[in-house]
């Protein structure tokens, strides 16, 4: 193991697509060593994974550290949000977890507003308008179409408490994590009875929701990890809240994450409660509120295009007046579950670099968007847009969000954000301090700043115009016959 000055703690970010740990030295922020492992997603109508999946990468990452991870004195998990891991008795899967980008629950979401108040009540109650990614709507679905599999479920999890219960033996869950479930009152923080007796839910079969700042339990003696027995184990969060808290974010900075998702959130002191549903009204892991909007089609979006174009993801052209609408996936912002990738304005003179651009385009418009809503009043609209995520170091992504934004864009040097937020977690138990502060210590937020440019307006306007004129196409999908539209 390599020297640190301090103890050492883990943080781990169980995601879509893999699994990867952090060892890293408290006092330095350090990374001394790292692991990382797959897992697999479906593909089709819905997007599911193995829990069994995401253990067996926790425990392959781990290895991979070698001795600094049996010497952590503690362990954080971020994970993926939203998703729904249903356990039998046993503690074992009833069937493959539902993950937060399968969006065959929106008939499910649109009855649930209308039977529980609206849009207005939700927001009030929940902080949020759930939408197809929500928990509550996928547990509505799988009550509806599986119904055998819901009488067998013992216990209701997120991916984060998932493998979180599998180091301690015991069920818990986080604000930050839980606040996107929508059956979690963010004005009362605790569960929403209303919701889950609509929904038919037990209450019993949730996890306790612990505080920030508590101890979630030990390692157990029965695992499969190189941990000492008695090893701290920190609450955990969802990946965002994570992120947030790997950045060290103070309220008002604002966030605009590329991933297999896009989002953009800042740190609130007010509690918010969006009645359009743009906005989700999240708590952070740390006391304060977390408002954050999400797309579904990002990072993995445009590169599909840039493979169906035969191109490097960064052989984008210039001077473009198409217009693609990247929403291969549905969209979620804008609520569009059914719609599927959309491409308008094609010449003879169009270049296949230009197509690409305008996958670029239309991605990054759908996060700005947002952005206002997101930001409260007093934020001060001219400072630099943090940019993380896998796509933040992409040449073509930084171009494009400062072309579109007309802010200045800072790219962290900190690599894993979510990880290191789970581990400035980790380290909040042996310090004492809050964990963003714990962040900031360690300089998370350290990289090149790119100076504004003027706002590319024309382009902001063609895309608002396609998106507006395509609304019924896109609201429909692909499902429905043409003739069935009457404005067509």
């Amino acid at each position: 193991m390599s020297a640190a000055e301090g103890p050492l703690v883990v943080g781990v970010d169980t995601s879509t697509q893999s699994t990867k740990a952090l060892v890293v030295d408290v006092y330095t922020g350090r990374v001394v060593a790292s692991g990382q492992a797959a897992h697999t997603v479906t593909s089709g109508a819905g997007r599911e994974s193995d829990p069994r999946q995401w253990w067996d990468a926790l425990c392959e990452a781990l290895q991979q550290c070698g001795e600094a991870a049996h010497e952590a004195a503690a362990i954080s998990i971020g994970g993926q949000q939203h998703g729904l891991v249903t356990l039998d008795a046993r503690g074992e899967p009833v069937r493959p977890a539902l993950l937060w980008n399968d969006v065959r629950s929106a008939p499910q979401a649109r009855s649930l507003v209308e039977e529980l108040g609206g849009p207005d009540a939700w927001a009030e109650r929940t902080g949020s308008v759930p939408g197809a990614s929500f928990t509550v709507t996928k547990w509505a679905w799988l009550a509806e179409h599986e119904p055998d599999a819901v009488r067998a479920t013992k216990s209701v999890r997120l991916p984060h408490d998932y493998l979180t219960e599998r180091l301690t033996g015991l069920g818990t869950t986080d604000r930050g994590d839980v606040s996107g479930t929508g059956w979690w009152a963010s004005a009362t923080e605790s569960y929403d009875e209303e919701t889950l007796a609509h929904v038919g839910l037990d209450p019993t079969l949730l996890p306790r929701v612990v505080r920030p700042g508590e101890v979630a339990g030990t390692v157990r003696d029965s695992h499969d990890l190189p941990f000492s027995k008695g090893t701290l184990v920190a609450p955990g969060t969802g990946d965002n809240a994570a992120a947030a808290l790997g950045l060290g974010l103070r309220p008002g900075t604002p966030v605009l994450s590329l991933g297999t998702s896009g989002t953009v959130y800042a740190v609130s002191k007010r509690r918010p409660a969006d009645p359009t549903g743009t906005v989700a009204g999240f708590a952070d892991a740390h006391g304060d509120w977390l408002p954050l909007a999400c797309t579904l089609n990002c990072t993995l979006a445009v590169d599909r295009v840039a493979a169906l174009l035969g191109l490097d993801r960064e052989a984008v052209e210039p001077g473009t007046s198409v217009t693609l609408l990247p929403y291969l996936d549905g969209e979620r912002t804008p609520n569009l579950p059914h719609a599927s990738g959309l491409l308008h304005g094609l010449r003879h003179d169009t270049t296949a670099g230009q197509v690409l651009q305008a996958a670029y385009d239309g991605a990054v418009h759908s996060l700005l968007g947002a952005l206002d809503l997101v930001l409260d009043q007093d934020a001060d609209r001219t400072a630099p847009l943090l940019l993380i995520g896998g796509g933040a170091r992409g040449t073509a992504w930084q171009q494009t969000v400062r072309r579109l934004s007309g802010r200045p864009v800072q790219i962290p040097e900190a690599k894993e954000l979510v990880a290191l937020g789970a581990a400035a977690q980790a380290a909040g138990l042996l310090t004492g301090e809050d964990p963003a502060a714990v962040a900031r210590r360690w300089n998370t937020t350290k990289g090149q700043v790119v100076d504004a440019v003027e706002r590319d307006e024309e382009a902001l306007a063609r895309i608002a115009g396609v998106l507006s004129d395509a609304s019924a196409l896109l609201e429909r999908g692909t499902d429905t016959p043409l003739s069935a539209c009457s404005a067509y």
